[in-house]
């Protein structure tokens, strides 16, 4: 913007300003209404070829900029602030959970934190059915992995909140996070994380409605077991297809959108292998922006749907653009 234009832009802009501070209102008796202070349902779909995909938001979560790792201050600031972020107080990431109704299965992929991380999440029972659906419909529950922000929300106490359905996940995180021998010599801070998992598998496990797999084995039509090891033992995404439509729902690849697609080389903290959390990221990120394949995130911002397409010498995430449902042709 060449200087004489910038001057005209302040000029009018400023004169509006006075104007319109000046102008009378349409009907002076009117009452303005009270703020709603309320968001819309937290609730997203696409069709994905045959199949119908609805993003549940949860909620938040705060991550604290201690536990990001890889990475200096200062450059961390600088891709946040690119995203108009303010990391003061650390970022916030979105907890999202996903249910794709197939036409043979109702699927969720993870089901949020319920009450296990506080007030700001929670809200995935509540948004399943803001969207049209019963919890009692769901049949078959994917778990990435067994973190509570991804596993509290099966249970609610002792109860199943989706008592017609079957949680598979990973043998090897459910070999992990469901032994008492390893909860017992973890760390004193990390035990609840441990105790948080088994409650809530719990109540499936009495019901002989909790199952184990390995990666290869077939769990349901139009899904596929995608190996994503790192962030936890057994940490798994899933790949949707129907036709040529493909989906990834991959997790926890990534935490902070704006610092890791610029630097797949930062880690959290709470990875529990950093270094295998950071080459599966990379590989990843690397394939699915060459398959332009759809992408569904657990912490990417709601709905957390899009691509990943390649930037310099990194990647940047796109999401999707709000749409009407696009109903596939008939055949």
């Amino acid at each position: 913007m060449n200087k004489n234009l910038h001057r005209i832009f302040l000029a009018v802009a400023f004169t509006g300003a006075g104007l319109l501070a000046t102008l009378p209102t349409a009907n002076a008796q009117a009452t303005v209404p009270a703020q709603q202070k309320t968001q819309v349902p937290g609730y997203y779909r696409m069709q994905l070829g045959d199949f119908e995909v609805t993003a549940l938001y949860d909620g938040y979560v705060q991550i604290d900029n201690k536990v990001i790792k890889g990475i200096n201050a200062e450059d961390a600031k600088s891709l946040l602030n690119k995203m108009f972020l303010d990391s003061t107080n650390g970022v916030q990431t979105a907890v999202n959970a996903y249910l794709v109704n197939t036409g043979s299965n109702l699927i969720l992929v993870d089901s949020g934190a319920a009450k296990c991380f506080g007030p700001t999440m929670g809200n995935i029972k509540s948004n399943i059915t803001a969207s049209g659906y019963q919890p009692e419909q769901v049949d078959t529950i994917l778990l990435t992995h067994l973190h509570p922000d991804h596993a509290c929300g099966v249970s609610n106490q002792d109860k199943m909140v989706f008592p017609n359905a079957t949680v598979y996940v990973a043998k090897a995180d459910a070999d992990y996070w469901l032994s008492s021998e390893i909860a017992a010599k973890a760390p004193a801070d990390a035990k609840p994380m441990f105790k948080l998992a088994q409650d809530a598998i719990a109540p499936y496990k009495t019901a002989n409605k909790f199952k184990t797999y390995h990666a290869g084995d077939a769990l349901v039509p139009g899904v596929k077991i995608i190996p994503t090891p790192g962030h936890t033992p057994g940490h798994t995404s899933y790949l949707f297809s129907s036709g040529e439509h493909n989906l990834l729902i991959w997790g926890d690849i990534v935490h902070s959108h704006s610092i890791q697609f610029a630097q797949p080389e930062v880690a959290m903290e709470f990875d529990t292998d950093s270094k295998q959390a950071i080459e599966t990221r990379k590989i990843l990120f690397a394939n699915v922006a060459e398959n332009k394949l759809w992408i569904g995130g657990a912490h990417l911002p709601f709905p957390g749907l899009g691509h990943v397409g390649t930037e310099g010498k990194g990647y940047k995430w796109i999401p999707i653009e709000y749409s009407p449902i696009i109903q596939p042709q008939s055949k």
